[in-house]
């Protein structure tokens, strides 16, 4: 086995503790923010469909793949910039990017518009994720890597909590506009704390010797590693059952438990009701499993690599039955209760899943290597799983209905999460070898 623990810490000597701390504070709140505008829109669905007269498949293009392609394009040359260049300026500017994007979305008359406005937001967020990996990398050591990236990661499930209970109450209460306005605040002041504290720890260190960093060497080194590709392949599967179910769960809950919902408001509009709940489960147990993920996987790597890819196969393939038991549920309690196990089994992933990428690589491919990783499963998850699911929905909704149409919509991705888990298991066979060609 390779001994990680024979590699050298991150800057030593660089940073001290507490600044470490508030770099990962920092980047933790934007991981938080990039969640929140991401994924308001999932919430929004029902009351910007019945405005603007949409179907199904506009609101999966809105969804996912408007912000997904360009979300994915320009996440690798603003990645090899970041493998150069100034990554908390990129950061920073990127967060103010997008959060202007969002607020565009807010007042958009028509689908065209919006669609420009999640472009917009596919634009900017795509200069946050890849620099803040590689960031991360160099401010943890291998041994601690997947608890570090999982803290990173704690931004998925909290954005979505607030997004999801936010824009519904919001929504509820002022209408979806005001829902994506109140979500882009925050973001312009954030992007302008980054970019005013944070220090690019470059700067703070000898020049390292000269490399060959080009695409080139990139691709040769990347080509050279199976499990990369292995872990691509199982994070793209993984990811178009994550997102495709995540853009219209609000929609599945409201069309085929409208009347329970409806009793259960004390006040609320069902929209709030729908959003709340979400927003607490997915949340709640998305922190959960999360750290777990982190914490289990960085204690069992320390006796075998596999791990990195053990830990994400097995939950996975548990994920998935997990969710059919949610869309056969009776009720929305029993199911609101029932998607806290598939939700916590598919967060276990994210720690583990984004240290063997920066493990894998050379310091200086570890931007482009989360780029292309984020690439390959924002375009398949947030490009493909929601457009198909709407395509679907609206194919079966013509014999079915809109709420069974949904349902059996929903029911054609739960394949995905088994198809990654096997990737995950094949890249367990190949994770030691490459390892150790580092």
């Amino acid at each position: 086995m390779t001994n990680l623990a024979s590699k050298p810490p991150p800057l030593p000597g660089a940073t001290t503790p507490a600044y470490r701390r508030y770099v990962f504070g920092l980047l933790l709140g934007l991981a938080t923010l990039n969640f929140l505008d991401r994924q308001i829109i999932n919430i929004l669905v029902e009351p910007i469909k019945n405005e603007l007269s949409l179907k199904d498949w506009q609101m999966g293009v809105l969804s996912g793949l408007g912000f997904a392609i360009f979300y994915s394009v320009l996440g690798l040359p603003i990645a090899r910039l970041a493998d150069r260049g100034n990554r908390p300026a990129i950061i920073g500017v990127s967060l103010i990017v997008w959060s202007a994007a969002t607020a565009a979305c807010g007042i958009a008359g028509s689908f065209s518009q919006i669609l420009l406005g999640r472009i917009g937001v596919g634009i900017g967020e795509a200069g946050g994720g890849p620099p803040a990996h590689s960031l991360i990398a160099e401010y943890s050591t291998p041994q601690t890597r997947a608890s570090a990236l999982a803290f990173f990661s704690l931004g998925n499930p909290i954005g979505t909590l607030i997004g999801l209970s936010m824009g519904a109450v919001v929504a509820d209460a002022y209408g979806w506009r005001a829902a994506f306005m109140v979500a882009a605040a925050p973001g312009i002041l954030f992007g302008i704390l980054i970019l005013t504290t944070m220090r690019e720890p470059r700067q703070q260190r000898p020049p390292p010797p000269p490399s060959d960093t080009s695409i080139r060497a990139v691709w040769q080194e990347l080509r050279a590693k199976p499990t990369f590709w292995w872990v691509c392949f199982a994070s793209a599967m993984a990811s178009i059952a994550t997102y495709g179910q995540g853009a219209f769960w609000g929609s599945f809950f409201m069309r085929t438990h409208g009347i329970e919902i409806a009793a259960l408001g004390s006040g609320m509009g069902a929209l709030a009701v729908v959003g709340v709940t979400l927003g607490l489960v997915k949340g709640l147990s998305g922190i959960a499993g999360t750290l777990v993920g982190g914490a289990v996987t960085d204690r069992l790597v320390r006796r075998d690599l596999r791990y990195f890819c053990t830990v994400p196969a097995v939950a996975l393939a548990l994920a998935s039955p997990a969710f059919v038991l949610v869309m056969l549920a009776p009720g929305f309690r029993s199911a609101a209760g029932l998607l806290i196990l598939p939700v916590f089994l598919s967060t276990v992933i994210f720690g583990p899943i984004f240290a063997s990428v920066q493990t894998l690589v050379t310091p200086g491919t570890r931007a482009t290597a989360a780029s292309i990783l984020l690439f390959i499963l924002t375009l398949a998850g947030l490009g493909l799983g929601p457009l198909s699911i709407g395509l679907l929905s609206d194919y079966f909704a013509r014999t079915l209905g809109s709420a069974e149409g949904l349902r059996y919509a929903l029911l054609c991705t739960a394949p995905a999460n088994l198809l990654a888990a096997a990737g995950f298991w094949i890249a367990r066979r190949t994770i030691v070898g490459d390892l150790e060609l580092d």
